[in-house]
């Protein structure tokens, strides 16, 4: 009898035991965002490293580094006691020969080595169609998210992403939603038939539904870029966590060039902070947040920091394998020399004011078109993807540098629908978006201070002699760009909807920039004051 009575009370303490609430969770998140590609190390201007380079400790990143570096974090956080997500932030896709050859399968065979919980479709995954990202879909093994992809008439990826996935975690149930931003459709070339609605119309009946359901913690996996991502932080009640991509944006409390510390804080409808995690780009970072929650689900504590993936990290060898069997097709066509550098050109600023590099490559749209009597080119300055450094320069590194192949265009425009083109490039600088307008043939002033839509001071058309004379808005001057722009990308809709006699199919812009090179050997493009911000 005894022993009935002491099997019963072992039976009770167990069933109260499972009954009882888990422990307060203890979460580690891993991220990362926008690789565009970067499989293999870089430099410090986003090209693929050489092995002089290496053997100079001058590389940074690549993904079986970053697959080492995670797992590094990952055990040591478990040592630790605390529950581990590992999440992807978007735009795997578009930046280096990698996607310009494979179209998302070296990704794909990539990311299903690594241990990955979650990605948020990004932007880029688009910029090849539905059909090319449904192949992605289809064959890689982590859950893709958008809650505000809206694939109700695109057959094409209908059903081959999730809005959002749920986890255990230490006996939680914790729901990461994806959010991809809806600029897509001007950036990216998702096709007529997606719709890509506020983030937070979506978020808002998700995250109640989650809610009601049991989850007990949200994190929302966020291609949005950061100002977004407070915005959402702000509007949106109930979630936890932002782990974001889209801007490029170094957070971080150590590295040398963050943009803000890590995490950034927003106080959300219900006043709480959000915390809101970024690690810029191309492979180079990994970020590292721990959060507690207590037994009522608050944050108690959010702190980390942005580590660096460095050469001293030993790659994982599996995914070397993996990456150095992709590449052997593509280093000879990397490898070819296109001319030398008499100086460096580096990608920073070129969203924001004149760079160098924007320089060049609207100099060589300019040369490319000179048959056509263009007056002007006009060059988004996120569609300059890589520095160039100086020296020989080679085929490889012009592709990093314009990944999306596209073609120059030309068209002949009124004067004062370029001006509404320029004030489309400085809409959003406070953004840090891609659609800032590098030029060449012309000079013009504009003022931050001023409210968008009237930041043009002036602009001035180069003469022959290298002298600037008037611009007359009423005039109509022959210009030259890139498809992608004339076709209204990037918000550019006054190229689409007011040009004349548009012709869409000039030479690649990657072509006109080798053969600028090969012209002018060695380049010597500099800034030279034709962009003034006041």
């Amino acid at each position: 009898m005894r022993l009935i009575r002491l099997g019963i009370v072992g039976f009770v303490l167990a069933l109260l035991a499972a009954c009882a609430p888990p422990e307060p969770l203890k979460l580690t998140i891993l991220h990362n965002n926008d690789v565009h590609s970067r499989l293999q190390p870089v430099t410090s201007q986003n090209n693929t490293c050489s092995a002089q380079q290496a053997a100079q400790n001058q590389c940074f990143g690549g993904m079986a580094r970053v697959a080492a570096l995670i797992e590094r974090e990952k055990a040591a956080a478990t040592a630790a006691g605390r529950q581990v997500l590992t999440l992807d932030a978007g735009d795997q896709f578009q930046g280096s020969l990698f996607y310009s050859h494979y179209k998302g399968a070296a990704e794909a065979e990539v990311m299903n080595l690594m241990s990955y919980d979650a990605m948020a479709l990004g932007n880029h995954e688009f910029d090849d169609g539905p059909e090319v990202l449904a192949r992605f879909l289809r064959t890689v093994k982590v859950p893709v998210l958008s809650a505000n992809v809206d694939s109700t008439a695109e057959p094409a990826i209908r059903g081959l992403y999730r809005t959002h996935v749920v986890v255990s975690r230490g006996g939680h149930r914790v729901a990461i939603i994806g959010a991809t931003t809806e600029d897509t459709p001007a950036i990216a070339s998702p096709g007529p038939r997606l719709r890509f609605p506020p983030a937070e119309e979506k978020l808002r009946p998700l995250i109640a539904d989650l809610r009601a359901q049991g989850v007990s913690h949200i994190v929302l996996l966020s291609h949005l870029g950061l100002s977004r991502d407070r915005e959402v932080a702000a509007a949106v009640d109930g979630i936890d966590v932002i782990v974001g991509g889209h801007s490029h944006t170094l957070l971080s409390n150590s590295a040398q060039g963050a943009e803000g510390p890590y995490p950034v804080r927003v106080r959300g409808p219900a006043g709480r902070d959000v915390p809101i995690v970024q690690a810029f780009a191309y492979s180079r970072f990994v970020g590292r947040l721990d959060i507690d929650f207590d037994a009522q689900g608050n944050i108690v504590r959010a702190e980390g920091d942005t580590i660096p993936v460095v050469q001293s990290i030993p790659p994982v060898a599996a995914i070397q394998a993996a990456i150095d069997r992709l590449d052997a097709p593509l280093v000879e066509v990397r490898a070819r020399p296109v001319g030398v550098s008499a100086a460096e050109f580096p990608l920073d600023g070129c969203r924001a004011r004149e760079c160098a590099l924007g320089n060049l490559v609207s100099e060589a749209i300019l040369v490319a078109t000179r048959a056509s009597g263009t007056q002007i080119a006009l060059q988004n300055g996120g569609g300059l993807r890589a520095g160039i450094p100086s020296g020989n320069i080679t085929l490889g590194q012009v592709l990093t540098t314009l990944p999306f192949q596209n073609a120059v265009a030309t068209l002949k425009l009124r004067g004062s629908d370029f001006i509404a083109a320029l004030e489309n490039g400085l809409s959003q600088v406070d953004q840090n978006g891609g659609r800032f307008p590098q030029v060449a043939g012309v000079r013009y002033t504009w003022d931050k201070a001023r409210p968008v839509g009237s930041r043009v001071v002036s602009v001035e058309l180069r003469r022959a002699d290298g002298s600037y004379g008037p611009f007359d808005p009423n005039a109509v001057y022959t210009i030259a760009t890139n498809d992608f722009m004339r076709r209204g990308g990037d918000g550019y809709t006054v190229l689409r909807d007011k040009a004349i006699d548009p012709y869409d199919f000039g030479p690649g812009l990657d072509d006109a920039l080798v053969e600028y090179f090969r012209a002018n050997n060695p380049v010597r493009v500099g800034l030279d004051g034709r962009i003034v911000t006041r």
